[in-house]
């Protein structure tokens, strides 16, 4: 009988990358396969993030509702992996003594190991080091399914933001070999892969030799040129950029590369230089809205989406009202937008703070408001236009349906005869889009590809 995996991912894209490999990495050691129940696992795993407290605790609540599972099934292992793992190490299994591993964001190449040395030993195993860059030396090639994937490309993040935890629980930025990624993209590429997302924390920190060993140095704009050249793939997206890394070289790409995206995730954090300076960002807002403005005048209809936290240690109606403005200039199209939460061991954490929650929160509605207005706009622009999308496969409002995505991220749910659906799925194709829904949109299939003249790209 097959033996199961399940694995429960909190936080952002990495630890989405992340889960994957613990599945492709148990699958090779082990023969697990992967399971969306945990009540059919032999293992379940949950992939920590700890930017936000109520994420943290979240992650002892559900570890509190699978502890049942263990003592009905002795034999159950459970693991928490990811960066609570990082900040927390051996202190989980104090608070929770039935976890029988724990391990970082580097050391998920060591599962299988662990387990056997829990397995040998009876004792919880706990692996929480910054063994430089050598997980992608050991992982087994991807499994893929649907046209499009994520390759992690560097570890870690050496800006030390003042609220921010990820260095001191993913390391300092370290960049994978150019060769090690354009390998894993080439391969992906053959299993049907036609969009691919970069990931890193800092993607344009990126720094990578080109050969394991080599003293040559290509930096994250020569990475976008080679992945561009690989055959199969159609669309690149990256995600998260830094604004104080944003190089011209970079921006250049959107000039000379039509396979990047129309679309930018660039994180601002706030509008009002002051509690720039207090978040230790490294720039300011006249400096963030330069890049998009030389951005935009190569892509004038570039498609941004940012990060914003509300309420840091501080933050007067001066400055809230500093970023309102951003937000109405830059017209985000979508936003991750969250009240401050302090981090231990970070120097926000001890900066004093004396500003209501109700404000916080009033303030985070407001922002949250004027962005979900932006997006409707945006979305209802897009009716009667020709939209170029990638086909993923069945829509979930209606398998009989198919579903893709534009550049701008948006999921579009458009009526296809069934026998076409394995044909078109992984396709790229043009659909004219007759409605828009507050997260989606509706559209119908543009047959003759002369008919795209008005195709927006």
């Amino acid at each position: 009988m097959t033996k199961k995996v399940y694995v429960k991912t909190f936080g952002c894209q990495m630890n989405e990358y992340d889960s994957d490999k613990m599945v492709d990495v148990l699958n090779a050691a082990e023969g697990l396969e992967k399971t969306d129940t945990p009540e059919d696992a032999d293992i379940i795993l949950f992939n920590t993030c700890s930017v936000r407290e109520k994420a943290q605790e979240k992650v002892f609540s559900d570890l509190g509702r699978v502890r049942e599972l263990k003592e009905a099934k002795p034999d159950l292992l459970i693991g928490v992996g990811g960066c609570v793992a990082s900040q927390e190490g051996a202190s989980i299994v104090s608070r929770a003594p039935y976890v029988d591993l724990v391990f970082g964001p580097q050391t998920l190449h060591r599962l299988p190991q662990m387990i056997d040395q829990r397995r040998a030993s009876g004792r919880a195993q706990v692996d929480i080091t910054f063994p430089e860059i050598e997980k992608f030396d050991h992982l087994p090639l991807a499994r893929v399914e649907g046209p499009s994937a994520f390759v992690s490309i560097m570890e870690g993040c050496s800006k030390y933001c003042s609220y921010c935890v990820v260095p001191y629980t993913r390391g300092d930025e370290v960049s994978r070999p150019l060769d090690d990624v354009l390998t894993e993209v080439a391969g992906l590429a053959d299993q049907g892969v036609r969009e691919v997302t970069l990931l890193g924390q800092n993607v344009n920190a990126y720094r990578g030799a080109l050969t394991a060993g080599s003293s040559e140095i290509a930096d994250f704009a020569t990475l976008i040129e080679y992945v561009a050249d690989i055959p199969g793939i159609e669309r690149i997206r990256y995600t998260t950029s830094h604004p104080k890394e944003f190089t011209q070289r970079l921006i250049d790409m959107y000039a000379k590369v039509p396979k990047l995206v129309n679309h930018l995730h660039l994180p601002v954090q706030h509008g009002s230089d002051r509690i720039l300076m207090a978040m230790k960002r490294g720039y300011t807002v006249l400096e963030y809205k330069s890049v998009i403005r030389k951005l935009r005048a190569i892509r004038p209809d570039l498609s941004l989406s940012t990060d914003l936290i509300v309420g840091f240690p501080g933050e007067t109606e001066a400055d809230f009202d500093k970023m309102m403005a951003l937000v109405h200039e830059m017209s985000y199209d979508t936003s991750f937008s969250f009240i401050y939460s302090p981090r231990p061991g970070t120097p926000a954490a001890n900066l004093h703070d004396d500003t209501p929650r109700e404000v916080k929160l009033k303030r985070l509605q407001h922002v949250q408001a004027t962005i979900e207005e932006n997006v409707a706009r945006i979305s209802q622009s897009m009716v009667g236009k020709v939209e170029r999308i990638l086909v993923e496969g069945p829509s979930r409002k209606d398998p009989n349906e198919l579903a893709g995505r534009t550049e701008n991220n948006r999921v579009v749910n458009f009526p296809a005869p069934l026998a076409s659906h394995p044909r078109l799925i992984g396709q790229m194709i043009d659909v004219k889009i007759n409605h828009a829904y507050p997260h989606s949109l509706r559209g119908e299939l543009v047959l003759a590809h002369d008919d795209a003249s008005t195709a927006t790209h």
